[in-house]
């Protein structure tokens, strides 16, 4: 899978009250399951702002996880992808780091993340 970093658009409307799924690539590989382990790339945007805030592409290198120890969005939202998709998830704040105030930098935020999904066991 030869891919290159995925651009979110900027988001048009409100920030949306439960999380939002758009699959762009669909992958014909293996299916992740709720709690199996994960390996992605994936890049994370602002909602209102279109600002990265965090993303493997920028880091050089995919990276592996057990789903359990993820945001409730990406616990939700990567269980049903196959190896070799990209999906799209709009997180609002109680699928993300929680309401404004929470401790997190980004608590209070709806955040948008392009995933795609490497592996999965």
């Amino acid at each position: 899978m030869d891919r290159t970093k995925p651009e979110i658009e900027p988001q048009m409307g409100p920030d949306p009250t439960e999380m939002v799924m758009e699959d762009t690539i669909l992958g014909e590989g293996d299916t992740a399951a709720a709690g199996s382990v994960v390996e992605v790339h994936y890049v994370g945007v602002d909602f209102e702002t279109g600002e990265e805030f965090d993303s493997s592409w920028s880091r050089g290198e995919s990276i592996e996880f057990p789903l359990t120890s993820l945001i409730k969005g990406w616990q939700e939202g990567i269980p049903g992808m196959q190896v070799g998709g990209r999906r799209l998830l709009t997180c609002p704040p109680a699928w993300a780091y929680g309401p404004a105030g929470g401790g997190h930098r980004l608590s209070g935020r709806t955040l948008v993340f392009a995933i795609d999904l490497l592996g999965t066991r």
